[in-house]
């Protein structure tokens, strides 16, 4: 029978309950075990795909065309297990489905209550990724202990265990241990009270995962397993790691939180090959070249809202052996201060995706940049679409080339909205979304970086390159290198005229991994290394450049 392991976080937000879920997820993995993972977020948007950045960090798209929480990055980058929509529900997508299913009168004329009618819907999520070919199934639950908005995900993972049977659900509880400075020691209270709030709902955990910024001592530990009622080896320290997110499932392991799990549920206990990670920390702490990347997005100064670029690009240089120094430059900042004095320096700038005109300026200037001066340049999903207007208006010669988007009246729309988008008015789960194929050209760029003719990458947008300028992009030296396999829509342009300029309509990023970086951002920072090779010593961009 499939097992269940519950996360949920108690005391703060933020502890990290995705990366330790993704984590747990790749250590049962390399038990030999199949696993699935899925987050139930408490929040009353359907999906977050009509959130802001700024509220809620990236929106990370599977390949069946679902708009999910960032978490959902982490447990693919972490493990092999199939996401689908399925992997990803909140508070919103319940009660929509139940308020639906009582409109369709199946409820036959009963009064409908968040018990039973949203528990069991809670549940059947839950359950729904249980099957023949799983042994666990990980539920993150979003959210604090304690707030109202997570109690009905917290009262049916208690319901949970009545019909799949204690010896079948495990419970893990992510908490805070705070360092007061001012007493030099560390307190355990927030994570007695949040521990409290767990067993008054009925949940009483099997394991404590205790984030802290010092070590815990024996005396902490034993405290906390007697006032929390939990043996002392399943009091996990999870020390902040200040050098890399992938030390996290080393230092799991290392406290035998695998084992714990394996001992629990019945499964072998031996020892595991952790290899190719411990692999990953080494190229990590021992690069042997380092390079800088200017990262020119309108949410820069918010580091999850492009959480899978960032990860991306350190993929690409755990794959040359590289260190990657990215500079978060304000796309806006460009716009008053120049391009010239905000990415001189840096070895290459990538350009991403985003929504709304502002900052679209600074982006356009930052392409021209790259462009001018040979600098690497990969540009994503609006990347890419800023990277035609900026051809069309400079070297094309098209006065006053924009997108529709942005400018409705331009003379020379060179990006536009497709037909079949026209219409649209919800903006919900309504753009082109998904895996979708594109053909690669032969000799290309991406072509070379991919080593096929024919990809498959993820979507999220709603506006595409104009086809009536193809022909006048091609004359002036622009490469239409990939198309949608019928050749209607051009998904990746390239500059031929530049060593290495390449932009995409997807977002590649969604399917890089720490053990198999993406092709197109390899191929990138391998021209930008070239790049570093070739230019002066002093050439890095300034500290304060480096982090606008």
């Amino acid at each position: 029978m499939t097992k269940h392991i519950f996360v949920t976080g108690g005391v703060v937000s933020s502890l990290g309950k995705g990366l330790t879920s993704a984590s747990i997820g790749m250590l049962l993995e390399q038990r030999g075990l199949r696993v699935k993972l899925q987050k139930l977020d408490p929040y009353i948007n359907v999906d977050p795909g009509t959130m802001s950045p700024y509220q809620h960090g990236e929106v990370y798209v599977l390949d069946d065309g679902s708009e999910t929480d960032l978490d959902l990055g982490h447990y693919e980058r972490f493990t092999n297990s199939p996401l689908t929509r399925d992997a990803n529900y909140t508070t919103g997508q319940i009660y929509l489905s139940v308020i639906n299913k009582e409109r369709r009168g199946e409820f036959l004329g009963k009064t409908v209550q968040v018990i039973p009618h949203i528990t069991n819907e809670i549940k059947s999520v839950i359950e729904k990724l249980g099957d023949e070919e799983t042994d666990v199934v990980i539920t993150e639950i979003g959210g604090t202990v304690g707030d109202i908005e997570s109690q009905p995900f917290l009262e049916a993972i208690r319901q949970f265990s009545l019909t799949a049977g204690k010896e079948n659900c495990l419970y893990i509880h992510l908490t805070l241990v705070p360092y007061l400075k001012a007493a030099a020691e560390l307190k355990t209270k927030p994570t007695q009270h949040s521990v409290g709030q767990l067993r008054e709902i009925g949940i009483q955990p099997d394991i404590l995962i205790c984030r802290t910024e010092r070590n815990l001592s024996h005396d902490d530990r034993e405290k906390i397993a007697l006032f929390c009622n939990v043996p002392i080896e399943a009091v996990i320290e999870e020390k902040d790691k200040d050098f890399s997110i992938y030390e996290v499932p080393l230092s799991l392991h290392e406290n035998r939180l695998d084992h714990l799990i394996a001992k629990k549920f019945g499964f072998p206990r031996g020892d595991i090959d952790l290899t190719q990670w411990q692999e990953i920390l080494h190229t990590l702490r021992n690069p042997e070249t380092e390079i800088s990347i200017a990262v020119v997005g309108k949410y820069a100064e918010h580091k999850d809202a492009y959480k899978s670029i960032y990860e991306a690009i350190d993929h690409a240089g755990i794959a040359h052996r590289s260190q990657i120094r990215i500079g978060r430059i304000q796309s806006e900042a460009i716009e008053s201060e120049g391009a010239e004095r905000l990415l001189s320096g840096y070895d290459g700038i990538l350009v991403p995706g985003g929504f709304g005109e502002r900052g679209i300026e600074g982006k356009v200037d930052a392409i021209r940049y790259a462009r001018e001066r040979d600098i690497p340049f990969l540009g994503i999903c609006l990347g890419m679409q800023c990277a035609a207007i900026e051809f069309a208006r400079n070297v094309v010669g098209l006065e006053g080339a924009h997108s529709t988007e942005f400018s409705k009246d331009s003379p020379h729309p060179v990006i536009c909205l497709l037909d079949e988008q026209k219409n649209i008015t919800d903006k919900g789960g309504t753009m082109r979304l998904g895996a979708q194929d594109c053909s690669l050209v032969p000799g290309s760029h991406a072509h070379e970086a991919y080593g096929h003719e024919s990809i498959n990458e993820r979507h999220r947008h709603r506006y595409e390159f104009n086809n009536k300028y193809r022909e006048q992009f091609a004359k002036h030296g622009l490469r239409f290198s990939g198309l949608k396999p019928d050749g209607s829509l051009v998904e990746i342009i390239e500059n031929e005229n530049h060593p290495w300029f390449v932009a995409v309509q997807f977002h590649p990023e969604f399917k890089s991994k720490p053990i198999k970086a993406q092709p197109l951002f390899a191929s990138f920072v391998a021209a930008a290394i070239v790049r570093r090779s070739k230019s002066a010593p002093n050439a890095s961009p300034s500290e304060e450049t480096a982090e606008t």
